[in-house]
């Protein structure tokens, strides 16, 4: 029950104190107690060096456009000939390879380097000191010549009588070769890319796996490796876009990719610019297109671990004019002033 002398107090009290920001116009105060404006921070700093920024670009970008060295019109002649499209196909064929071979020898490595056995993980260890430890060129050679260490390779009982034989020249083209070589070379990274990814996975899903009985194979392929996936994909991404651009390195083999394929046209007319151009723009476009796809199934991955997406680059697009034009609004508004008593 309630006394009048706890009423008296308590509207006291609430005649005392101040009134919420949104209820200040109703009361009977003057103009000079308006609330003060929120002015923004004026970033002067932050403007003159875009603005600086964007004069280098333009000042390169005029300078590429204009600069009649680089023969644009031999470049649009030549950016979809049959030889560089050719090329093209082999260069992405030779990356989706390499790549998909790559991580299926890398993730036994990986898991082999992470077991309690000592000799898989020696094994591993070495496989990867070995193919990290030279150049990619130098691997690339030494398999392009391996027809001068073994000259025949066969099937049969060690130490013992064979029964398939078949000659390394025969079997080796230089196709085969790129394609052995840059796997064995991209097996040693991805291996320290998936081993990376499952010691980032806390101890603890393992435990709670293993609290309810579940195998060690099914726990790292249903709980472990999903887990990894966040760590793994931005790395791969990077060895996606490395390996595109690395399958360049075949053309010493006479491997018909990108670059070969350009380096035949220009062989012949001495356009060499223009023809190195084209190859420039088609690599460009392919690492965009990746690394696209890269930001896409990053985001994917990252559903279970942030409490809120980031925003893809459309719906940036959609998000930014609404906000410009908010700011544009606010900027050009009259000040606003709370109404008074006089005002009504």
């Amino acid at each position: 029950m309630v006394s009048p002398s706890d009423i008296t107090v308590s509207s006291r009290v609430s005649a005392a104190a101040p009134l919420p920001g949104h209820l200040k116009g109703s009361s009977s105060q003057g103009p000079d107690d308006d609330l003060p404006r929120i002015v923004p921070r004026r970033r002067v700093g932050r403007w003159l060096t875009a603005a600086a920024a964007l004069l280098v670009v333009a000042m390169v970008v005029n300078s590429v456009v204009r600069n009649r060295a680089f023969q644009w019109d031999v470049v649009g002649r030549y950016f979809t000939t049959a030889a560089v499209l050719d090329g093209l196909l082999l260069t992405l064929w030779l990356t989706g390879v390499v790549m998909v071979l790559g991580f299926l020898l890398g993730t036994p490595l990986a898991v082999m380097r992470l077991s309690a056995n000592p000799a898989l993980r020696t094994l591993s260890w070495g496989y990867v000191w070995i193919f990290r430890s030279t150049p990619l060129l130098v691997q690339l050679l030494f398999w392009f010549n391996i027809g001068a260490l073994y000259p025949t390779l066969g099937l049969g009982i060690p130490f013992g009588p064979q029964f398939v034989t078949v000659k390394t020249v025969n079997l080796l083209g230089p196709t085969l070769t790129a394609v052995i070589g840059l796997t064995l070379h991209e097996a040693a990274y991805a291996a320290e890319v998936v081993r990376g990814g499952i010691l980032s996975v806390d101890s603890g899903q393992t435990e709670a796996a293993q609290a309810l009985g579940i195998g060690r194979r099914r726990t790292l392929r249903r709980i472990v490796i999903p887990q990894a996936m966040r760590s793994i994909v931005p790395t791969a991404g990077n060895m996606l876009i490395g390996t595109l651009k690395g399958t360049s390195i075949v053309s010493v083999l006479a491997v018909h990719d990108l670059l070969y394929s350009v380096q035949l046209v220009y062989n012949q007319t001495y356009q060499v610019i223009p023809l190195l151009m084209v190859a420039t723009l088609w690599y460009i476009a392919v690492t965009t297109v990746l690394s696209a796809g890269q930001f896409y199934v990053e985001r994917y991955y990252a559903r279970g671990s942030a409490g809120a997406l980031p925003p893809t680059p459309l719906q940036r697009l959609r998000v930014q004019p609404a906000a410009l034009r908010a700011r544009l609004q606010r900027a050009t508004a009259p000040e606003a002033r709370p109404a008074v008593d006089g005002d009504r």
